[in-house]
């Protein structure tokens, strides 16, 4: 490079800089034209993969995405547990209050006790996405998620035996608090939650890194189906114990926690390392082992080395524009707009309707419905929510990220305001079950569109360089809107708050038509594209709304 073309320049992290501008073919990889070949033919036969031809030739690489996926199925059983505890009779005879004027007796759970519960392992989640990344840069995928499956089996522990029949009404100390207390309940969960920061902050960057250009959307989306089935497993069980007048109505579903943990870290000390991480560090002879294990049975080694050199090739765009991966990258030149993508979409989960769906039977009881009634109501929402994930799978392959999002919370606006309207006239057993009817639609409609397709689009946001991090910042701003709106959400359905019932559509379709506007404008379309496109349409600038429209040349690198 002589003065003729660059006044001054300056040497970082191996890359050759004037101001923003770098020389991308100062590196070896991107001037050795044998290597750049490879890396055009593996991209090229990327882009060619149907999604059913991905699945069918990469059966392993889906397998262990989904695997990767289903260690959210924990965050999501205690937060539809706590959900199903404050609706349920024995919890609600052991821990709550009466509500003032009934008779007979009624008891419920304060509304800063029922936050407490569903805000205390959100807190201790938000500290785990924090900690998840600086780790998962340091260690991997793989052993960042075996810690923390270490962790969630000693952390429930805390929940399950601090309501253990040996302390049951007594006042034996448990730090501060009485063991059998909702204070240590909250503690419990508050500890459960920083395991589930790392698998949440993990799970969508590696089910992204492992699997072909077509399988991401399918794949990321299967985060919302280790919620539901979550969900289903919780309605189940306590259904199955709702009955029952005895410490055991609540303990039995605490204890199925320990289903997950051991089976899942064994699975992932078997798991394979995301081949982006391994040529991040540098380990070139381990990401081909990876790509080889994650490939198809008929792949050739010819065709494992244009992967190879694919990634190799982004990794290396990416490492000279932006060098060693640090928070604060996050929020600096193009990747402050990438993060703020990936923040707004976690955090406008909840605010189109996926707050009743977490507190499903909850809101079944204060819409008029008999308890056994909304336990049965719930597993029915579980179960269909698990069916609207599937259908996602279909629609990632049909239609655009962006396509789903904007339809699927027009759809969910509609439904919210509807939802007011019928809890605001006389109401009737027919009006009570309307609106519990309407409830299962707006969660059917979130976990089939803006439920999966949020966490695609998380995934496919942030730079590869920075996606651990990414990821873990954007789970923190969901959870820092989440907790708010959690108390907001109790003090809407609570009889001990404002007692609303479905009137709380118009507040949640109110916020949804802000969630559907900042989309509109912001939220790029990233379908097909690979992520050294991905990193070039955001380099370039390009405007959200025309990033489908922007064509970018296979030999393209800035």
């Amino acid at each position: 490079m002589s003065e003729k073309n660059f006044d001054s320049y300056e040497e970082q992290d191996g890359a050759v800089r004037r101001g923003s501008k770098v020389d991308v073919d100062h590196s070896e990889v991107l001037a050795n034209s044998d290597l750049l070949n490879s890396a055009y033919d593996g991209e090229n036969r990327e882009h060619a993969m149907s999604l059913w031809e991905a699945a069918k030739t990469h059966p392993k690489a889906c397998a262990w995405a989904f695997i990767m996926c289903f260690t959210i199925v924990m965050e999501s059983f205690d937060m539809f547990l706590n959900g199903n505890f404050v609706a349920q009779g024995a919890f609600q005879k052991r821990y709550g209050v009466v509500v003032e004027g009934s008779d007979p007796p009624e008891y419920a759970i304060p509304t800063r006790w029922q936050s407490a519960l569903f805000q205390s392992g959100q807190c201790g989640a938000f500290i785990g996405v924090f900690l998840a990344g600086p780790v998962t840069n340091r260690l991997g995928y793989r052993w960042t998620t075996i810690l923390a499956l270490i962790l969630m089996n000693a952390t429930i522990f805390i929940s399950f035996f601090v309501s253990s029949s040996g302390c049951y009404g007594t006042h034996y100390p448990l730090t501060f608090f009485k063991a059998d207390s909702l204070e240590v309940l909250t503690v419990g969960q508050a500890l459960e939650g920083v395991p589930w920061g790392f698998f949440i902050a993990n799970a969508p960057a590696y089910a992204s890194e492992v699997v072909p250009l077509s399988l991401r959307g399918a794949c990321t989306a299967s985060l919302q189906m280790a919620w539901s089935v979550g969900s289903i497993i919780v309605a189940g069980a306590t259904y199955g114990y709702n009955k029952r007048d005895d410490q055991w109505a609540w303990r039995v579903p605490l204890a199925l926690q320990w289903l997950f943990p051991t089976p899942l870290l064994i699975l992932i000390f078997l798991a394979p390392e995301s081949p982006w991480w391994l040529i991040r560090k540098g380990r070139k002879d381990q990401a081909l082992r990876s790509i080889e294990r994650l490939g198809a049975a008929s792949q050739t080694k010819e065709q494992a080395q244009q992967t190879l050199a694919t990634l190799e090739r982004t990794a290396e765009i990416e490492r000279q524009l932006g060098g060693a991966p640090t928070l604060l990258d996050l929020f600096k030149g193009t990747d402050l707009r990438r993060t703020t993508i990936v923040c707004l979409m976690y955090a406008s989960q909840n605010f189109a309707g996926n707050l009743i769906a977490n507190q499903a039977t909850f809101f079944f009881e204060q819409a008029g419905v008999s308890p056994n009634k909304a336990f049965q109501l719930n597993l029915i929402n579980s179960c269909l929510q698990f069916v609207a994930n599937a259908i996602s799978w279909g629609l990632t392959a049909w239609f655009g990220r962006r396509t789903i999002y904007l339809w699927g919370t027009a759809v969910n606006i509609t439904f919210l305001f509807i939802l007011g309207i019928v809890a605001s006239v006389h109401q009737t057993s027919g009006t009570n079950y309307t609106q519990a009817v309407l409830g299962i639609l707006i969660s059917f409609v979130f976990a089939g569109a803006m439920g999966p397709i949020s966490y695609t689009v998380i995934a496919e946001t942030s730079s590869v360089r920075l996606r651990a991090l990414s990821t873990g910042v954007g789970r923190a701003a969901y959870y820092v809107a989440e907790i708010p709106m959690i108390y907001l959400a109790s003090r809407l359905l609570n009889p001990t708050g404002w007692n609303l019932a479905g009137k709380c559509g118009y507040v949640w379709g109110g916020t949804a038509v802000v969630c559907w506007i900042m989309a509109y404008f912001f939220l790029p379309e990233l379908k097909h594209r690979s992520y050294r496109e991905s990193d070039i349409l955001f380099n370039r600038r390009i405007p959200a709304r025309k990033f489908k429209s922007t064509i970018i040349d296979i030999k393209d690198n800035d």
